[in-house]
């Protein structure tokens, strides 16, 4: 059996022990890993009853705080979590902190939850390279699986294509509601969260804020919820709630079939680049191909049959 098989395997059989070998082969560039990357994604789905979460915000909002509180509400839930923590890189050394593990606080003995910070490289959608599988493969043995982006502007939204559901956290009295409405950023979230709720009005008024906000672009299914981090923590229950009720009004199939096919599409343009999407006629061109492929399809598939386009 192969590598990648063998741990699409374990992961079907819900052995989170092979979720570090998994993230390790998703992110190598090596030849032989990426075929065997392939064959993983082939043969590993989302389980039907995974939750995959995006969470963004600007940087220093309080967005690893809050995963704390949910990755305990989660795990008091008895649910296995895994959080993809997307660390920005230097522009000009090219490394990266990664310091998402540290800031979210888990037990570190407790084998159910995995929390792992990847760099996003060269990449300006808020998603490192190999997010994307990452997240797809670890929603094959994982209760929740969250992706916790570098941070929120106009190329960020990347995160919407990857996650079942998306919350977008927002600082009170920080001018987000107005930058958010120029960028098109409220356009992709499911919940709303404004944190520091104990700050009183300025927290109220960023709540109202966000509430027109959302009527002016006739986003009424959007939640607004209110959290603090402060002890006792405010608001994560709530917040869990919301995102149990985005996830139940899903249509989740199409949902994950339009994912997979945005992630054929941007995985084939970061290797081939735009000679490559101009190769098959155009963005338009290929998300219309896609659009005709099997419903079946696995990412590799849909990722072949682009470069047999391009030739």
């Amino acid at each position: 059996m192969s590598r990648g098989a063998e741990l699409a395997e374990r992961l079907a059989a819900r052995d989170l022990s092979a979720a570090p070998a998994v993230l390790n082969l998703v992110e190598s560039t090596a030849p032989a890993d990426r075929e065997a990357a392939r064959e993983l994604l082939a043969a590993a789905r989302p389980r039907e009853d995974a939750h995959v979460i995006g969470v963004t915000g600007p940087p220093g909002v309080g967005k690893s705080s809050l995963l704390s509180h949910l990755v305990a509400a989660w795990r008091a839930q008895g649910r296995s979590v895994a959080v993809l923590a997307v660390d920005p890189s230097s522009r000009r050394s090219g490394g990266s902190l990664l310091g998402d593990r540290a800031r979210i606080r888990t037990d570190p003995g407790d084998r159910s939850v995995l929390v792992r910070s990847t760099a996003a490289g060269e990449q300006l959608g808020g998603l490192a390279p190999g997010t994307r599988a990452a997240a797809a493969a670890l929603a094959a043995a994982f209760d929740v699986v969250v992706v916790e982006t570098v941070g929120v502007g106009q190329s960020e939204t990347d995160v919407a294509d990857v996650a079942d559901s998306v919350v977008v956290v927002v600082q009170p009295g920080s001018g987000d509601t107005l930058q958010f409405l120029k960028s098109g950023i409220m356009e992709i979230p499911s919940v709303l969260v404004v944190t520091k709720s104990d700050l009183g009005t300025v927290a109220q008024r960023a709540r109202r804020d966000l509430h027109a906000a959302l009527r002016s672009l006739g986003a009424r299914g959007t939640k607004v919820v209110s959290t603090s981090s402060n002890p006792p923590p405010q608001g994560i229950d709530e917040l869990v709630t919301a995102l149990e009720d985005h996830r139940a009004g899903l249509d989740l199939l199409a949902t994950r079939l339009a994912a997979r096919r945005r992630h054929a599409l941007a995985d084939f343009v970061a290797e081939h680049g735009s000679r490559g999407l101009r190769a098959v006629g155009g963005r338009r061109a290929a998300e219309s191909w896609l659009a005709g492929q099997d419903e079946d399809a696995d990412v590799a598939t849909l990722i072949r049959g682009l470069e047999e386009r391009a030739r």
